[in-house]
């Protein structure tokens, strides 16, 4: 399950944060090149709150799941903020060891010698 987990959160990220360029280009056509149909600011954005807070939910599941201290978890829900940080996130949660499943289940369960 872990593995999942792991595997759905950095998917869930890597949307987010093109669900984040998608509504900077949209609002970059809308308000700057002032395109017809409002840039498309409405669906986009509504694509992206949709991403937004299943990335939060998948941040929250991941940090029960994955055993990660709070302000890993805290790290995670900021990097929805601004844009495209949850990419950052999820590269150094893969690159510290805190999206690697086998990595983790080595060290907390240690095998029992006989």
């Amino acid at each position: 399950m872990t593995t999942a987990v792991a595997r759905w959160f950095r998917v869930v990220a890597v949307v987010e944060a093109l669900s984040w360029s998608a509504l900077l280009v949209a609002m970059f056509l809308k308000y700057v090149v002032e395109a017809p149909h409002e840039g498309g600011v409405p669906v986009v954005g509504a694509v992206h709150g949709a991403a937004f807070v299943v990335y939060c939910v998948s941040a929250v599941v991941a940090a029960v799941v994955l055993r990660w201290r709070w302000w890993v978890a805290l790290l995670a829900l900021g990097a929805a903020v601004p844009p495209l940080f949850t990419i950052w996130f999820e590269r150094w949660a893969t690159r510290t060891g805190r999206l690697d499943t086998s990595a983790r289940t080595a060290r907390e369960e240690p095998v029992a010698v006989r």
